[in-house]
C-alpha cells in the first residue's frame, strides 16, 4: 500500500491543469484560422494562420480578469502563420482573446 501511495505521489507533478480559453473573432471575410495554447499558468498564446490570398493585419486582445488587457498586433502574410503571446502577473483562471482581422 505504501508503494502504491509513493507511486501516485511521484506521478502527481506530471499532471498538468489547463485553463479554458474563449476566443471572440471578427474575421471580416478573411480565410483565417487560429489555435490557442495555454503556454504556462500565467501565459497564453494564439497562432493565427492566413489561408487566403490577401495579407491580413490582426489584433489580439488578451484578457485575464481584473488585470489590464494585453494587445498584440500581428501582420499575417497570405499562406503563412504568426504567433502572439501574452504574459500576466497572476495565474490565469480563464483567458479571453478578442481576435480582429482586416485585409491589409
Amino acid at each position: 500500500m505504501k508503494k502504491l501511495f509513493c507511486v501516485l505521489l511521484a506521478v502527481l507533478p506530471l499532471t498538468a491543469f489547463a485553463y479554458p480559453i474563449d476566443v471572440q473573432k471578427k474575421l471580416n471575410g478573411l480565410k483565417i484560422d487560429y489555435t490557442t495554447y495555454d503556454t504556462d499558468n500565467d501565459m497564453g498564446s494564439i497562432r493565427v494562420a492566413n489561408y487566403g490570398d490577401v495579407d491580413a493585419t490582426c489584433k489580439a486582445v488578451f484578457s485575464n480578469g481584473p488585470e489590464a488587457p494585453r494587445t498584440r498586433k500581428i501582420d499575417v502574410p497570405a499562406g503563412k502563420h504568426k504567433d502572439a503571446t501574452a504574459k500576466f502577473t497572476r495565474g490565469i483562471i480563464k483567458l479571453r482573446i478578442e481576435l480582429t482581422c482586416t485585409p491589409k
